[in-house]
């Protein structure tokens, strides 16, 4: 029985790091699609956002009928409130980058940031993407010191954020408030992807040491 309970929780551990990787994938390519005006791309994304979700739905299929089956206790339950919790974020980051996706659409054939924006949201947009590829690599081998360091990453995507604002609300921003308003949701489905990257990576640190972050949800 515990052997087949612990197979059971690779697979779901499996299913996490493939959500991982596909919303690190989603991200990439909405920033393409954003950036160049790539209309595949950004259309890409949109398809494919229907996996992750399945991902999602997935984990909670199967963390349900474990804890249906095995009642787990003490770190076994741990880790199947982690896994929910995670995809919980993962998912979310999913349909962040489904947003970028879509608002560079809206605006095809035209760039939907125009150049001044550019360096910020290829600076966020690295950032969102580091962040992830972490998610990825503690989730697949859990370390509570990699996972930390995503605090650390929040905080200069939190900055870049508040540079974006800058810009965004100088007497000299010449695109009026369209590209104004496109702009600033951009910067918060940036921001929000991170700070569902740290949710994620506060998990992974409850399920290695047992201690509860006061800021994970």
């Amino acid at each position: 029985m515990r052997d087949e309970f612990r197979a059971d929780l690779q697979i779901v551990s499996q299913l996490l790091v493939d959500m991982a990787e596909g919303v690190r994938a989603a991200m990439r390519q909405a920033t393409r699609g954003l950036l160049t005006a790539d209309r595949e791309a950004s259309e890409a994304v949109i398809a494919r956002d229907a996996e992750i979700d399945e991902l999602y739905r997935h984990v909670e299929e199967r963390v349900c009928d474990l804890l249906a089956r095995q009642a787990p206790v003490a770190s076994d339950l741990r880790a199947m409130i982690t896994a929910l919790h995670v995809a919980a974020d993962l998912e979310r980051m999913g349909d962040l980058a489904d947003h970028v996706a879509k608002t560079a659409l809206r605006r095809h054939p035209s760039p939907a940031v125009p150049a001044e924006l550019r360096p910020v949201f290829t600076d966020m947009a690295g950032i969102a993407d580091r962040m992830a590829e972490k998610i990825g690599s503690v989730l697949a081998k859990p370390d509570a010191d990699l996972a930390a360091e995503l605090d650390s990453d929040d905080d200069a995507m939190d900055d870049l954020h508040k540079s974006l604002f800058g810009v965004l609300l100088g007497d000299d921003w010449p695109y009026g408030v369209e590209t104004a308003i496109d702009a600033t949701l951009l910067g918060r489905f940036y921001e929000r992807f991170a700070d569902h990257a740290v949710n994620a990576g506060e998990h992974v640190v409850y399920l290695i040491t047992g201690v509860n972050s006061p800021t994970a949800s």
